[in-house]
């Protein structure tokens, strides 16, 4: 906090800074990039939530097809990694979403065999 600014000898006036510290997770979750990736078969998915809540985690192809449903249930506050096989799955580039009340994240990973 700065208070009583003074230039070359007259104060001129009151400012008053403040900081205040982000935690940049306006959504209430977050939505780990998989690792490793690219990887064959198998790939760890981390997302972490600010309070407990219905978490729905799903891998889609492409074209938008549900492909594998990894978690569909209530988890608590903190951090959780879910591991995916993708040994029954071609290779190619799929998209994992988080689906939390309202809101959604999404991002892609690479199966390469």
């Amino acid at each position: 906090m700065l208070r009583g600014c003074i230039i070359d000898g007259d104060t001129i006036g009151t400012i008053t800074t403040t900081v205040e510290e982000s935690n940049n997770n306006l959504a209430g979750f977050k939505l780990f990039q998989n690792y490793p990736n690219p990887f064959n078969p198998k790939t760890t998915i981390k997302f972490r939530l600010s309070e407990p809540q219905k978490v729905k985690l799903s891998v889609y192809s492409l074209l938008g097809v549900e492909i594998k449903v990894l978690v569909n249930e209530y988890k608590p506050s903190g951090v959780h990694s879910v591991v995916f096989d993708g040994s029954k799955f071609p290779s190619g580039v799929y998209v994992y979403t988080l689906i939390t009340g309202n809101r959604t994240v999404s991002k892609k990973l690479i199966l390469l065999k």
